[in-house]
């Protein structure tokens, strides 16, 4: 199954599951700094939303509240934003990777590791 899309707000609780564990909607509300917290309704809201898309589920009741637990992982959705960020260059790293470079986001340790990562790649594909 595919990954849902998830907007900012949908990730932001998705890393509250992702970080905290299972939760309530009141749970994940509260764990967003206090001022730029949603209000409540909002969270419960998007929280539905996330269920509806299988992004998350609901593994029991306390008293009126559900608790939720991630579906998706992490590692999937970030895989799911660099693939729609990729695809916005027509599929080209170069552009993305100039701008890296040229802010002092992409270190030589993180090349690196993209070097010592493509050569185990090669490495299982070649069957050595």
């Amino acid at each position: 199954m595919a990954s849902p899309k998830l907007t900012k707000l949908e990730l932001q609780i998705m890393e509250s599951l992702w970080d905290g564990g299972p939760r309530s909607a009141r749970e994940i509300q509260e764990s967003f700094p206090e001022k730029n917290r949603p209000a409540y309704t909002t969270v419960q809201t998007v929280v539905y939303r996330l269920e509806a898309k299988g992004a998350l589920r609901r593994v029991k009741k306390i008293g009126n509240a559900y608790i939720f637990e991630a579906v998706m992982s992490r590692n999937s959705a970030h895989r799911r934003f660099v693939d729609e960020l990729v695809g916005l260059f027509g599929g080209r790293m170069q552009p993305i990777m100039t701008h890296l470079v040229e802010t002092g986001k992409l270190t030589i340790d993180d090349v690196r590791d993209a070097e010592k990562r493509l050569r185990d790649l090669s490495k299982k594909g070649s069957g050595k």
